[in-house]
């Protein structure tokens, strides 16, 4: 049976356990000296291996480090600096580190290295090092199970003080269904929240917002203190409705395909003086194999899942509807990535946005008005449309990935509000998977 996972629920601390600090050897302790300020503010009991060179960091952050003595000692989230691993002989170091931890890791702990892009280093062997740790990380991920999840952090030189909201992102149980995955941190700007209300003040938009995964991104988007504008189409009226009044947001009835869409939601928005996100999580499927497909099903796939958010994000930029420092986000699918018999025009359409993210993420940089765009990538997700899958098919789907169990839409929200986070502006152009590490398209 695969293990329950622990999920966040309100008054819980962010670690619920201890941590296990570590680093390779080097003369840089930017990256060191930042974990160890963000591991001072979450509460935890923190460990160092006897001999470790991340103590000074940890010292420097008035933290009382306790040493590692033996194999008696179990962790809930263990984060490993190797950005000074310059060369393959260098990589020893993060076998040693982890060889003996992954017998005290807890049942769903977190493990979190943290490299440098390797596409921003110019000397071969550092590059090398550090795209290695990729590997390391994700077979990792598929041996440790017992819901267990593993992240690599790249971060850029200079911007280590972004490291913030994406470290406490993944020692949290906030990243539950999150695991193998690949984040890059850029030099982005980054605003300081209250951590316990981080979206508080926020105005943000959802699309698609009645049911499923976008009725529980607004839900999660307002626990967090952020005013929701719920948006979907007008035959789901009453049940928009009921979410509206239960996280006391705003509706919004419109079909997203329309071409005036932009200018109606413009009007509702500077009600509140302007938008400080959108989630474009609106979408449908029409599956059919491509011989089968008539032109119809193509047409409104390619319409609602990608035309759509193209065209809407357009009429913001270009009329200044988003504040400076908004988030995009938009909601891709692990089919967009490897695929998935009779959904041509389903992946092609979720593929497409990632494209628009690759692409807008270059745009928003030069702009210089810090607003970022990124996007998920969900995996097999229990909602009412998973439900209408075969039993056997839909049992394949829930085991067929690290965590040995399907997501639930709450996964897809937590992952979304860490994107949405005005403390996440060192976080553009990244498609972060939330599939338990499914193996499609791995």
């Amino acid at each position: 049976m695969p293990v329950q996972l622990d999920r966040f629920e309100s008054g819980e601390r962010m670690v619920r356990g201890s941590t296990l600090v570590g680093s390779a050897k080097g003369d840089d302790k930017r990256v060191s000296e930042s974990i160890a300020r963000i591991v001072s503010e979450l509460h935890t009991e923190v460990f160092v291996n006897s001999r470790d060179g991340i103590k000074d960091a940890l010292a420097g952050a008035d933290i009382a480090a306790k040493s590692n003595t033996g194999g008696d000692k179990y962790f809930k989230a263990v984060v490993f600096d190797a950005s000074n691993v310059k060369n393959a002989d260098e990589l020893k170091e993060v076998y040693e580190f982890f060889h003996f931890v992954v017998r005290c890791i807890e049942r769903s702990g977190r493990v979190i290295i943290i490299g440098r892009p390797p596409e921003e280093l110019e000397d071969v062997d550092a590059a090398l090092a550090q795209r290695a740790l990729e590997g390391f990380v994700k077979s990792l991920g598929k041996e440790l199970k017992r819901g267990i999840s593993t992240q690599l952090l790249y971060v850029s030189e200079g911007a280590e003080a972004n490291l913030d909201s994406s470290l406490r992102f993944f020692t949290s149980a906030r990243s539950a269904y999150v695991s193998g995955q690949v984040v890059r941190i850029g030099a982005g700007k980054s605003v300081d929240v209250d951590w316990a209300q981080s979206l508080g003040g926020k105005t943000m938009l959802v699309t698609g917002a009645s049911r499923g995964i976008g009725e529980a991104i607004a839900r999660v988007l307002a626990r967090e203190g952020a005013h929701v504008i719920c948006l979907d189409v007008p035959q789901q009226q009453s049940a928009l409705q009921q979410v509206v009044s239960e996280i006391s947001g705003s509706l919004l009835t419109i079909d997203i395909t329309d071409d005036n869409a932009g200018a109606q939601i413009t009007e509702e928005v500077q009600k509140r003086g302007g938008l400080d996100a959108i989630i474009h999580n609106a979408g449908i499927t029409r599956d059919k194999t491509l011989a089968k497909m008539d032109e119809q099903k193509w047409d409104s796939v390619i319409n609602v899942n990608l035309s759509s958010i193209v065209k809407l994000n357009r009429y913001l930029l270009d009329n200044n509807v988003l504040n400076d420092d908004a988030r995009i986000v938009c909601v891709s699918s692990i089919s967009g990535i490897a695929g998935n018999m009779g959904q041509t025009n389903y992946a092609t359409s979720k593929a497409g946005v990632i494209g628009l993210v690759d692409a807008t993420a270059k745009k928003l940089e030069k702009d210089g008005k810090g607003m970022t765009i990124n996007a998920v990538a969900p995996g097999f997700i229990e909602t009412q449309m998973t439900d209408a899958i075969p039993f056997a098919i839909r049992e394949a789907g829930r085991r067929m990935n690290s965590m040995s169990q399907a997501g639930l839409p709450v996964d897809v929200a937590e992952t979304i509000a860490w994107l949405a986070s005005p403390a996440s502006g060192g976080l553009n152009g990244n498609t972060v998977r939330v599939c338990g590490q499914s193996l499609l398209g791995a």
